[in-house]
């Protein structure tokens, strides 16, 4: 697996020139600067999933005391999972995936959201459903007998069982076909597909390649989004300053995204192959309202819901317990410690709020 490594330039800024003096100077005599840590991430080709590249290119993982080198983007969830399971990676950026994984027997944790939201459940504003000329789709209620793409046992395909219970139309009511994201726009051209719904770039894309293509609905909080930072528990509670520092990083980094789309970009047409600028700039905007790392009782909610969802639907064999996946102690103490990377954030509801000893219920009071 071909993985990327950058190291810090001064074109990062003063703040990491200051803080390369600053452990020079704390060094004793004739002594270098403590190593950083070295470790190996994955991400999906998304666009709510540049925080990892964005606070690489931004020097953010030098400043919290990490050397990360981020794996080729993968296709999919699953395929990130499986380089995971191997050992190709210690860290790594999924939603819906996990689920089956751990029905399957992989003991993930999840330490941090990557895209989502803390303080309500919904935040699926980087997802759309999108649809050709010609479909006959101009609500969501049009997607009866029409053919749609979906990518099974990712978040597109939850979103997709989302918009369909919306719409009070069962499974059966439409043909779901299985679809990699980046060939979606490809299907809806030649017309083997009615419409497909999936996550940005590829809602962008179709849009801007595919004559008279239409949007039908973005976001529309059909579902509780979920995007988490995982690792496997044992590497995890082995290395539980390593994960605090990484989320950390990561959170000054959704900082930074809130604050610089168009450095944002910059930055995904760099690491997300063949992708335009004004593609990545939409794509960008619309990921803004997801970009939100803390876990609350909503995102155990989240997942939750999407177990339940599927397990009804026959799409996954059985159910599992929340709590066993969540271990919140990294990022409660990064949200504890450096309250300064959340400022710019709304406050988490008293009653959503997760501390020492929380245990998800059901629901959220």
């Amino acid at each position: 697996m071909r993985h990327y490594r950058f190291k810090a330039s001064v074109l990062r800024g003063t703040a990491l020139v200051m803080l390369a003096a600053l452990l020079l100077v704390a060094a004793p005599s004739g002594q270098a600067a403590p190593a950083l840590t070295r470790i190996r991430v994955g991400i999906v080709a998304a666009i709510d999933q540049l925080g990892v590249p964005v606070a690489l290119d931004q020097g953010f993982f030098e400043k919290w005391g990490l050397d990360v080198a981020i794996a080729t983007p993968y296709p999919t969830g699953v395929d990130l999972l499986n380089a995971l399971q191997a050992g190709e990676i210690q860290m790594g950026q999924v939603g819906v995936p996990m689920i089956g994984a751990v029905l399957r027997g992989m003991d993930l944790v999840i330490v941090g959201n990557y895209s989502g939201s803390s303080v309500k459940l919904g935040g699926d504003d980087t997802m759309a459903l999108v649809a050709r000329q010609g479909s006959g789709i101009r609500t969501i209620r049009d997607l009866k007998g029409k053919r749609v793409a979906v990518s099974f046992g990712t978040i597109s395909h939850l979103y997709i069982l989302g918009i369909l219970e919306k719409a009070g139309l069962a499974v059966a009511d439409v043909t779901l076909v299985n679809t990699p994201p980046g060939e979606m726009p490809v299907a809806l051209r030649g017309g083997a597909v009615d419409a497909f719904a999936t996550w940005d770039p590829w809602p962008v894309i179709a849009l801007a390649d595919v004559a008279n293509s239409v949007e039908v609905v973005r976001g529309g909080g059909f579902i509780g989004f979920m995007g988490f930072n995982v690792a496997i528990r044992s590497w995890a509670e082995r290395n539980q300053e390593t994960v605090e520092r990484f989320l950390a990083a990561r959170a000054e980094a959704d900082r930074f995204m809130r604050a610089e789309v168009v450095k944002t970009a910059i930055v995904a047409v760099r690491w997300l192959p063949g992708l335009r600028p004004e593609v990545a700039l939409r794509g960008v905007r619309n990921n803004l309202p997801t970009l939100d790392i803390r876990i609350s009782c909503f995102n155990y909610l989240a997942l939750h819901n999407a177990v339940q969802t599927l397990n009804r639907l026959g799409f996954i064999p059985g159910t599992f317990d929340v709590n066993r996946v969540f271990m919140p102690g990294p990022i409660l103490n990064v949200m504890r410690n450096q309250p300064q990377l959340f400022a710019d954030l709304p406050p988490i509801p008293s009653r959503a709020q997760v501390g020492a000893g929380f245990t998800f219920r059901g629901s959220c009071p």
